[in-house]
């Protein structure tokens, strides 16, 4: 019998008992290095076929899978490590084996024989941590949010059905696989039997070689990627017929954009809306894409198992149909917590979860969002935190007052700008090179804005409408 090719890196192609015996040999490895069930493991990783194998072999093991975004400096990396309190270190990134001893991902994974060692490990408890994915707050240091096996399994079974998704599709996969979107397509792939292609990183020419060379049947498209996709001058020099539709996720749909993709190639879109504490509330319905009704300016419908309403985001009261406000979402796919735990509160309210985003709902169930009130910004998917960017800035002597804020970008979703007030001269540069140098290169700011003061309420609280308010009049 044929080993089923499942997964392909490069010109390498693995099969699923492959991976499974690579699975098995490093679960023993992690063993002898004494990973015990219950252990946090922090994995800082590339997109590879390796970082599928150790996500599959700490959960063999019944250790929780902490992901690190491989763009992160050694300062994100103690943070995370302090919050999370990981016992142990998996990955290929060198910030992570400075601060601890790390099993490497370099080293070759000596494969074990699967027969029977699968039925050798116990069942994970449904209830015990499967995985933590960093989502930024606005006190300024990265929360995790925790997932069971329990919740993130039932959010990749909402993603599958979302999708469609069958044994014949075939996907790939260029996001980071320590963002939760990443991983959720990973896992979804695997529990579909369906095929994937990993990307080290995006590469616009690879990503559309690919689609015509490997018969992509569903592609994922974040901001930047779909812009890409839209100004590439060639595009219709590829073979896109293979495709069922193009995902548009992590931001609302600039339809101009997805509008030009479709006239040029054929191919229509669909739409998606989730967050790392509830990887998936909308989509379009299956069956459906742009090209055959569904409404570009909306995130979706809600799926199956996941419960969406409108709340008034003072009283708390819930609103009729059509109506704004704060959506909510309660669903079996939420998380179990935030680290660290008191943070929880703060968006659960009797087991729903606060999305801080406004919206409303029409009479058919399509969901349409307005506005944030959560003061996060969101770049290529990823969640800045104004406060983390300022208490880097507020390092620097001739930083008197600053405040950060985002702004609409076409390419990135948003991007961050800095408000600064001095007390000595300083250039723009300087101040953008010493946040690149603490933190990861998304949260660097686009562009430094010096005033003369920073708009504040008595309680002391930044006015970032203000600020975006008066950057958009310049």
């Amino acid at each position: 019998m044929t080993d089923r090719p499942v997964l392909s890196f490069g010109e390498r192609t693995y099969g699923r008992a492959e991976l499974d015996a690579l699975t098995e040999g490093l679960a023993r490895r992690l063993v002898a290095r004494g990973v015990h069930p219950g252990d946090r493991v922090a994995l800082m990783s590339s997109n590879r076929p390796e970082f599928v194998v150790a996500v599959r072999a700490l959960w063999r093991v019944g250790a929780a899978a902490v992901l690190f975004s491989p763009t992160w400096r050694a300062g994100e990396v103690e943070d995370a490590l302090a919050l999370t309190e990981a016992r142990h270190a998996v990955g290929d990134h060198e910030a992570l084996a400075a601060a601890m001893p790390m099993l490497s991902l370099d080293e070759p994974i000596e494969a074990a024989p699967p027969a029977g060692a699968a039925a050798a490990w116990p069942a994970p408890d449904p209830t015990a941590e499967a995985l933590l994915v960093f989502s930024s707050g606005t006190t300024g240091l990265p929360k995790a949010v925790r997932h069971t096996h329990a919740s993130f399994g039932a959010a990749v079974g909402h993603w599958r059905r979302a999708l469609g998704m069958t044994a014949t599709d075939r996907l790939q996969i260029a996001t980071p696989p320590s963002h939760i979107l990443g991983i959720l397509n990973i896992a979804t792939v695997w529990a579909a039997g369906a095929w994937m292609r990993l990307h080290r990183r995006f590469d616009l020419d690879r990503v559309l070689h690919a689609i015509e060379a490997d018969r992509i049947t569903i592609e994922m498209a974040v901001a930047p990627i779909a812009l890409a996709i839209a100004g590439h001058p060639d595009l219709e020099s590829f073979d896109l017929s293979s495709l069922r539709y193009i995902m548009w996720c992590a931001t609302p749909v600039t339809p101009s954009v997805a509008e030009s993709v479709t006239a040029r190639t054929g191919v229509g879109w669909v739409t998606a809306y989730g967050a790392s504490e509830v990887p998936l509330f909308t989509c379009t319905p299956p069956g459906r894409t742009s090209l055959t009704g569904a409404p570009l300016d909306s995130v979706g419908q809600p799926v199956a198992g996941v419960e969406l309403r409108v709340v008034d985001p003072d009283s708390g009261v819930v609103l009729p149909v059509g109506a704004t406000g704060e959506l909510q979402a309660r669903s079996a796919s939420v998380m179990a917590g935030y680290l660290p735990a008191a943070a929880t509160a703060d968006v659960m309210v009797d087991g729903w979860y606060r999305t801080g985003d406004l919206g409303h709902v029409d009479v058919d169930g399509w969901v349409r969002l307005t506005d944030r009130r959560k003061e996060m910004i969101k770049v290529r998917a990823f969640q800045v935190a104004p406060a983390e960017v300022e208490a880097v800035l507020h390092r620097h002597p001739a930083v008197a007052d600053c405040a950060v804020f985002g702004i609409p970008d076409a390419a990135d979703g948003e991007a961050v700008v800095a408000a600064v007030t001095t007390r000595a001269p300083v250039a723009a540069d300087e101040l953008i090179a010493l946040v690149g140098g603490r933190l990861a290169s998304y949260k660097r700011p686009r562009r430094i804005v010096f005033t003369d003061a920073i708009p504040r309420l008595p309680s002391g609280k930044v006015l970032r409408r203000e600020l975006r308010a008066r950057y958009e009049e310049q």
